[in-house]
């Protein structure tokens, strides 16, 4: 595989001090990428710059509450003040929640639609036209959850239904510019993302996950995120689990909908 595809672009990841976002800055680095790592926690966020200090790459970062529209502007602004431009805008960052719909406050999904949704909506817009007009790459770090329902989590699986509305339609209108929308769906990853899940009050739950199937890596995910922006893929589906319940929820929704509500069902007791 052709090195290099990457060198000296720059890259913007949110939610990049940890899990799939700090293991793709890795990779793009690796690759001789500018990197801006973008997060809301401004320890580890130094921690992150200092690790990817390590490959020799031209990085800095940003703390950025996505959910917030002034910020995320300011950071886009501050991308280009630093580097000129965006090539490359990762919308990674997301909060998760547990819990059945009845028992679960309205805030709650207000909270995460506006770091899910509303946090890639701001970033994106704030880059879009520099995108287009460098020809790049806006990948979104979606969900299978954004493909079929997902049994106790109905707020994370209406926003990443929203992401994937929201970007395939962008996807289609930037079409023939030359800049491009990658859709990432990941199965079932292990990251601290669900450690913070939300529980129905607002308040980190203790009720403990359920999965399917293994648990993959963030170096996994990151490697196949970046081998699918160097193809600049349209749909990107990680892990096998990922790729059967995907193939089984569009052949036969109704039965979807059974298998993954007895295999979930434990996120209701």
């Amino acid at each position: 595989m052709k090195r290099g595809v990457f060198r000296n672009r720059v890259v913007v990841i949110t939610g990049a001090a940890s899990g799939i976002g700090l293991a793709v800055a890795r990779r793009f680095a690796r690759d001789g990428a500018k990197i801006c790592l973008l997060d809301m926690d401004e320890r580890a966020l130094k921690d992150a710059e200092r690790d990817l200090a390590d490959y020799g790459t031209d990085c800095f970062s940003l703390v950025c509450d996505v959910s917030r529209r002034s910020q995320c502007e300011d950071s886009i602004k501050g991308v280009i003040d630093h580097f000129g431009g965006v090539d490359v805008l990762i919308n990674n960052a997301g909060i998760t929640q547990r819990g059945a719909f009845v028992d679960t406050r309205v805030s709650v999904f207000e909270k995460v639609m506006a770091v899910n949704f509303f946090g890639s909506l701001y970033c994106t817009k704030a880059a879009i036209r520099g995108i287009v007009e460098r020809k790049g790459l806006i990948i979104v770090n979606e969900s299978i959850a954004g493909l079929a329902p997902l049994l106790g989590r109905t707020g994370y699986s209406a926003s990443k239904h929203a992401l994937h509305g929201l970007f395939t339609s962008l996807r289609s209108e930037i079409r023939g510019s030359g800049a491009h929308v990658m859709i990432v769906c990941p199965g079932f990853v292990k990251t601290n993302l669900q450690a913070r899940a939300l529980g129905g009050n607002g308040q980190v739950t203790k009720h403990p996950q359920s999965t399917v199937g293994s648990q993959s890596t963030p170096e996994e995910a990151a490697e196949a995120i970046f081998r699918g922006a160097m193809r600049r893929k349209h749909l990107l589906v990680l892990t096998p689990v990922g790729k059967i319940s995907y193939w089984i929820s569009r052949i036969s929704p109704i039965l979807y909908e059974r298998m993954m509500a007895r295999q979930l069902r434990s996120e209701l007791e």
